[in-house]
């Protein structure tokens, strides 16, 4: 149902230019030059370009490609063969830029619409489902032009769809912002692992040299019984298995339980000894935040440290060196496997001084604790943008043109 106000009318309708890349872009690849926009650089969540990932290309200004596909400020962009309809809405100062065979342009007419509301209306989801619904190809996914052109929607004057994205390009400016801050507080983090746990970097107070170890001297190591058949979804006790650790060193179970105990302590290991996919989380340990809460299953190991700090033990063994030695150790076909005499004879350089091992694990734990907070306000920020998008950009909430901030 078309809200009220609101006109139906088709992509091609409101558009002076419906096209896309040619397929010989090879010749014209460079260190430098012009931007190259792929599907890589178009998200499934927004409308703003992805630049991490830009290539460049060097072709003549007057060549057909560059007469065709050269990008203009408000164009929007859609992915047309693989991930279908991923989108992209080319911004003002991104300089000399092309595409290739799968991508289509999309250049509407600005006495028609305005081309950031229709960028922002095709990455809806349920934009995204027509636009998928409309696969062409078969099974291998792909859309051709005249689809893209035949594709309804519906506008509001040009005012309200100027509101509207007023609205949204805040919510995407917040998004943004708190991503930066996640990037670097994450190669904060990995800076301060690299400096710290090495012992190239001291705390101020401490001296003295690091001494040579096995983890085998530092913790005991215990393994855990099956668990599988003490699952459910009513439980407050969870259960730590393979899974729970996360490739960056995180506990993160998800399966409950009601069984009471045995319990794991608070300040104990957990490592996974075995993985299925490719044994990118053997090795990694997390640690045990309180008593009475979590359960040990097979496939993982308890590290029980006796004289050495536990946060300080758990960045260590997460560090890039560590980790690396203990998964070249692991072996194995269909299911790698880390064995618990590799585990014990893995060397680490730690502190003498169990202040300063404690100095350093509250110093890492700052950062993950950053970490945690901003990962957490950019889901509510992207959680809210959701919500915002499918009330206005269906009408169900709509925009006083005159009063309301932009």
């Amino acid at each position: 149902m078309v809200p009220e106000g609101w006109k139906p009318t088709k992509i091609g309708d409101i558009s002076s230019l419906v096209t896309s890349g040619s397929r010989d872009w090879a010749k014209f690849y460079s260190d430098s030059g012009s931007k190259f926009i792929r599907m890589t650089n178009l998200r499934r969540d927004g409308i703003h370009l992805k630049m991490d990932d830009l290539k460049f290309v060097n072709i003549e200004s007057d060549s057909a490609d560059g007469k065709r596909t050269s990008l203009q400020t408000g164009d929007i962009l859609i992915s047309i063969t693989a991930e279908l309809g991923k989108i992209g809405w080319v911004p003002p100062g991104l300089g000399e830029a092309y595409i290739n065979q799968h991508t289509a342009l999309v250049r509407v007419k600005p006495t028609e619409s305005e081309s950031k509301f229709v960028a922002y209306l095709l990455s809806s989801k349920p934009y995204h489902r027509r636009i998928n619904a409309l696969n062409d190809a078969g099974a291998k996914a792909g859309l051709n032009l005249t689809t893209i052109r035949s594709l309804p929607i519906a506008l509001p004057d040009i005012p309200e769809q100027k509101k509207i994205a007023q609205l949204l390009s805040t919510w995407d400016q917040a998004i943004t912002a708190t991503e930066r801050l996640l990037e670097n507080s994450q190669q904060r983090k990995k800076g301060l692992m690299q400096q710290l746990l090495t012992g190239k970097k001291r705390l101020p107070g401490f001296e003295g040299e690091w001494a040579s170890a096995q983890l085998g001297d530092l913790v005991e190591i215990t393994s855990g019984s099956s668990k599988a058949k003490y699952i459910d979804q009513i439980g407050g006790n969870y259960i730590i298995d393979m899974g729970s650790v996360t490739r960056t060193g995180r506990l993160a179970p998800t399966k409950k339980t009601s069984l009471d105990g045995p319990y794991l302590a608070k300040g104990q290991l957990v490592m996974p000894k075995d993985d299925i996919g490719g044994g990118n989380i053997i090795g990694r340990v997390g640690v045990i935040p309180e008593d009475n809460k979590y359960l040990l299953a097979d496939h993982v190991y308890a590290l029980t440290p006796h004289g050495t700090d536990s946060q300080f033990l758990g960045y260590l063994v997460n560090s890039d060196k560590v980790n690396k030695s203990l998964r070249r150790r692991a072996n194995g076909t269909a299911q790698l496997g880390l064995g618990k005499k590799d585990v014990q004879k893995q060397a680490v350089l730690i502190p003498s001084d169990p202040a300063e091992q404690k100095a350093i694990g509250e110093i890492l734990l700052s950062t993950d604790q950053e970490f945690d907070f901003l990962e957490k306000r950019l889901a509510m920020l992207q959680q809210e943008k959701k919500a915002l998008m499918q009330q206005l950009l269906t009408g169900k909430r709509r925009v006083n043109v005159e009063t309301e901030a932009a």
